[in-house]
């Protein structure tokens, strides 16, 4: 754990010291208003010396210290708010740098990671957790630096003026330290617990809240009710724990504080009294003791704070050092219009390492063939498609396009190579337009146009309250989910790849349309490469080539006729899908 808090700490001192002159200037001004506030008390002191007696006062000096303790005042309001814009640039800057690298990072993860941990789970890395790492940092750089500081110069002052009350102050002191540390160093891992189950909180209301419809339609409320109310409970306890234990830090320290003021006003009325200390420099004194002991009650809430900030920055750098998608090799070949040869040679993957999916499997496919996969649920047919597309890389084997290993192309070529329709449809928050031309930004109206009537969108697109320029949220609004799919399909219309992946593309769409947009994809399909992942198998029937998978293998191959001659395997599935 120890070990976690310094690694922590370390890194977060790397993205401090990228704004060492602010920092630079912060110090200044904590210093300036730590030693101007000090020095007040000494003015203080002798403004009230200046009071001998009854009628007995000199007024002139006391004009002049009151006229040097109003300057004192004015100096140290201007370098506090100076102090205050350098940490704020500071903390702000360094969240936004923390940030920006953790969103990079989750662009450059490989896909593995995405599926392996909760969408709400991330989110609430980048947003919760950054943002309490932010209101702990800022407090440490606005009350650390002065109650230091403060601590320091209050000890100085107080030697200068009688070593002895001054001791009777630094005897004290580790009392007050021990008390903060012993607190502080028990409500680290409370505060990371807390932040953990914050995390899990978030991520079942972000999955939960997405699919409300699939909740309500398998009556599934009660249920999550029941594990929302858990996740509640637990958090409730953990926030609870972390907020009692680091709350008994500031009341333990004042009560170590009161304890250093009494004995500084008891050993101070004292010296009084034996003539060798003045009332002006009693009186300076005791606020010395307030001075002295405010910055332990400010520290102890700082450290507290810091605690969280820390199990918060200790989650966030966990993300940030996720190891990273395999870069491209240095000598990576950039795929231009390639086309469409495809070959998998001896391949063998699975996502889990002892749960075999994909064992040596061959395929051979020849530019423009229409290739359609076919088979049970779990049969590796997504799978292959992951492998085609380098969202994951194969264990064993190779997979080629052009002659051309994967491995050995950019990530960013291929995929530009590809056109993806899913089954399961995604659009981002934008308008129409926007989301046509997703994969082709530079298109022009008139290419939109052209892609959506390809698509048979265009008649509904144009029927939305403003066209085109209708904006919509990123679950598609108002929008069915057959209209949806259909935008989807627009979008692979309008950037022309030359190898396509349909992968339930018209599930979706009512038979009328679907044999629209059958003919479309048939006019799309000419001389492209593409592969059909289908379970109606009447959509299928053109195709060069099906491929039957079983538990990862191919155990059939041919065109639709002759796969029904074979009266195997797949004809057996053709048949109960027109069985009368």
């Amino acid at each position: 754990m120890k070990n976690n808090k310094n690694k922590t700490w370390k890194q977060i001192f790397q993205y401090v010291s990228h704004y060492k002159i602010r920092l630079c200037l912060s110090l200044i001004c904590a210093l300036v208003t730590v030693v101007l506030t000090l020095y007040v008390p000494i003015l203080t002191g002798r403004a009230i010396d200046c009071i001998i007696g009854a009628g007995k006062v000199d007024f002139a000096e006391m004009g002049k210290i009151i006229l040097q303790i109003l300057i004192c005042v004015a100096v140290t309001s201007l370098a506090q708010w100076g102090m205050s814009i350098c940490n704020n640039h500071i903390t702000y800057h360094v969240v936004n740098d923390i940030r920006r690298e953790a969103f990079e990072k989750i662009e450059h993860l490989p896909l593995s990671f995405i599926d392996r941990h909760a969408t709400g789970e991330i989110v609430s890395k980048l947003i919760t957790d950054v943002a309490q790492f932010a209101d702990g940092l800022l407090m440490g750089f606005t009350q650390l630096f002065t109650g230091v500081l403060t601590i320091i110069g209050t000890l100085g002052f107080m030697m200068f003026l009688n070593p002895k009350i001054a001791l009777v102050v630094v005897c004290v002191t580790p009392l007050s330290l021990l008390v903060a540390k012993f607190i502080s160093g028990r409500t680290y891992h409370l505060f990371l617990k807390q932040s953990e189950l914050r995390a899990e909180q978030t991520g079942f209301i972000d999955e939960m809240v997405g699919n409300l419809k699939t909740v309500k339609a398998y009556q599934h409320e009660s249920e999550n009710m029941e594990h929302f109310r858990n996740i509640n409970e637990r958090l409730e306890k953990a926030s609870l724990d972390a907020t009692f234990y680091s709350s008994i830090t500031n009341p333990a320290t004042r009560f170590v504080n009161n304890v250093v003021y009494a004995g500084v006003g008891l050993t101070g009325a004292l010296s009084v009294l034996s003539g060798s200390l003045s009332v002006g420099q009693l009186s300076s004194f005791l606020n010395y003791a307030n001075q002295y002991t405010k910055p332990f009650n400010e520290i102890s809430g700082v450290l507290t704070e810091l605690q969280n900030a820390l199990a918060c920055a200790e989650r966030v750098f966990g993300l940030t050092e996720e190891a990273e998608e395999l870069p491209d090799a240095k000598d990576a070949k950039v795929l231009e219009k390639c086309s469409g040869k495809i070959e998998l040679n001896r391949v063998s993957f699975s996502y889990v390492p002892h749960k075999k999916l994909i064992e040596n499997l061959n395929l051979s496919v020849d530019p423009g063939q229409h290739i359609a996969i076919v088979g049970p649920t779990g049969c590796g047919k997504t799978t292959l498609i992951n492998l085609l597309m380098r969202f994951y890389d194969v264990n064993e084997g190779a997979v080629c396009v052009d002659d051309i290993d994967l491995r050995n192309c950019t990530r960013h070529s291929l995929r530009r190579n590809y056109g993806m329709v899913l089954q399961e449809t995604w659009l981002k928050a934008g308008s129409i337009k926007e989301n046509i031309s997703f994969g082709k930004p530079e298109a022009t109206m008139a290419e939109v146009v052209e892609a959506a009537k390809k698509a048979h969108a265009d008649g509904f697109i144009r029927r939305l309250p403003e066209g085109y320029d209708t904006v919509i949220g990123e679950d598609g609004g108002m929008l069915s989910q057959g209209q949806k799919q259909l935008l989807c399909i627009a979008r692979i219309m309008l950037c022309h790849p030359p190898m396509l992946i349909l992968d339930e593309a018209t599930s979706s769409i009512d038979t009328r349309t679907e044999l629209k947009i059958q003919d479309a994809f048939g006019k799309l399909m000419k001389g492209r490469t593409s592969f059909i992942v289908a379970h109606r198998l009447s959509t299928i029937k053109e195709a060069d080539r099906i491929l039957v998978m079983k538990d990862g293998n191919i155990i059939e191959q041919g065109n639709h006729q002759e796969l029904l001659k074979q009266n195997g395997f797949y004809a057996a599935l053709y048949q109960s899908q027109f069985a009368i």
